[in-house]
């Protein structure tokens, strides 16, 4: 049994859909065994995937292929999370950077803030 690494990443829930994997293969964000690969390579147990989020490298390492995409809990059944601590630092760090990047209250108004205002304004 062979399976396409867009049609495993989506299958392992990497990818929320097999279009997104394929961009994200064409985009180099993913590699196979260290290589940049077409969205059609075929994969086999033991061949790591690592893909690119943001700042940081996910590794994972391909134990046994499937049909059919599975429930997140069957994930760990398929695949081994492998991603070197530092690299899941980098990745926490970026997603704190990114939270606290504008803080509520401050800057455009929301849709609900709008409406809020409208609302006031109408009772004058």
């Amino acid at each position: 049994m062979s399976s396409r690494i867009d049609k495993y990443l989506w299958c392992v829930r990497l990818s929320k859909t097999r279009s997104i994997a394929t961009e994200l293969i064409s985009k180099g964000k993913v590699k196979l065994n260290g290589e940049l690969i077409k969205p059609s390579r075929e994969v086999k147990p033991g061949d790591i995937i690592s893909i690119q989020k943001n700042t940081a490298t996910f590794s994972y390492k391909i134990v046994q292929l499937l049909p059919n995409r599975v429930g997140a809990k069957l994930v760990t059944d398929y695949l081994e999370d492998i991603t070197d601590p530092v690299e899941i630092e980098k990745y926490k760090a970026y997603q704190l950077a990114q939270s606290s990047y504008r803080e509520f209250g401050s800057g455009k108004p929301s849709k609900k803030d709008r409406r809020d205002i409208s609302d006031f304004l109408e009772d004058w």
